[in-house]
């Protein structure tokens, strides 16, 4: 039997060989991680013990799509209690040890941003370059959670893990990505119709809109705006699941849904804090978000390790 000292801190076990080799896999263990044997006084580091030698010397296996066959059916089962102001107290601690990683792999993602941005705005092509962000946005922001979860894991990382995502799971990164968006962006219908009937024949005249008309349509664009908001928040750990743990994005986006609408509040709260800090970020100028944004991610994936620890790979 062996304990653990985990990434955050705390101690962990008692738990067989077996156990500790699944760990491995899920990547909660490296080999740096600090482990007792049963009946030992010395703590160890997980590559120090022979019994560990193959296990630590094979590598993982590849990327492979798996369906909810993958999921630990026990996870669903499970309870949890997510202390928000944990999740960014640890984000900031993160943030602070890992700075120059962090800040790094979030600017190359800001960067893209920008260069597809601008791009955008160019006419008659502009409308390609938008999408063409698509595929550029999904997998860089998946290698954003990877790296961060490598951090927090207290795995080897680089900057040039954010573009991870490519390499692991590109198609199902950008089918995570956009296929929840289409699905979210499908609730504000009845404001686009609700819009189209009452705004649009005014505005086509270039005559001042009335308004009730106004005021009707900015009702019902915020009743939209009610299910828009629960699908995002249930779908919030679609991209990590993916990048993660090689789920397909129709069971990364199935599994999030099972786990956050346990407690959806508590992971709502989380966002709501998490999108003030940003706000505050963008308030200096834009420049504070290179700080916030990677504390936002950090917060989050403490969240999805509350949730997630005992997913198998």
């Amino acid at each position: 039997m062996y304990k653990i000292i985990g990434a955050d801190g705390k101690e962990y076990g008692p738990v067989n060989a077996e156990q500790l080799r699944q760990w491995l896999t899920e990547g909660r263990v490296n080999q740096q991680t600090r482990v007792l044997a049963e009946g030992n006084t010395e703590w160890k580091t997980f590559g120090e013990y022979p019994e560990f030698a193959e296990a630590t010397a094979t590598p993982l296996p590849p990327f492979t799509s798996q369906s909810s066959a993958g999921i630990n059916p026990e996870l669903f089962e499970r309870d949890y209690d997510l202390d928000i102001g944990e999740c960014i107290s640890k984000g900031s601690k993160l943030l602070q040890a890992n700075l120059g990683l962090l800040i790094g792999a979030t600017l190359i993602y800001v960067g893209s941003q920008f260069v597809f941005g601008v791009l955008g705005m160019i006419p008659i092509i502009g409308g390609l370059f938008s999408i063409l962000n698509l595929l550029v946005s999904a997998p860089l922001m998946g290698g954003l959670f990877y790296v961060t979860l490598k951090s927090i894991r207290s795995q080897p990382a680089s900057v040039g893990d954010v573009f991870e995502g490519y390499r692991r799971a590109f198609m199902q990164l950008c089918l995570g990505y956009i296929v929840p968006a289409i699905v979210t962006a499908l609730c504000f219908i009845p404001a686009g119709i609700i819009a189209a009937i009452l705004l649009l024949p005014t505005l086509s005249k270039h005559s001042q809109p009335d308004l009730g008309a106004i005021m009707t349509t900015v009702g019902v664009g915020l009743v939209c705006l009610i299910p828009a908001m629960i699908l995002s928040v249930n779908w919030m750990f679609t991209l990590p699941l993916i990048v993660d743990k090689r789920l397909n994005f129709r069971a990364a986006m199935k599994t999030s849904w099972r786990k956050v609408i346990q407690h959806w509040w508590q992971l709502f709260g989380l966002l709501f804090f998490v999108g003030l800090i940003n706000l505050a970020g963008l308030i200096l100028c834009g420049v504070g978000l290179i700080f916030t944004l990677p504390l936002g991610i950090a917060a989050t994936m403490y969240a999805y390790e509350t949730l997630f620890s005992d997913t198998r790979s």
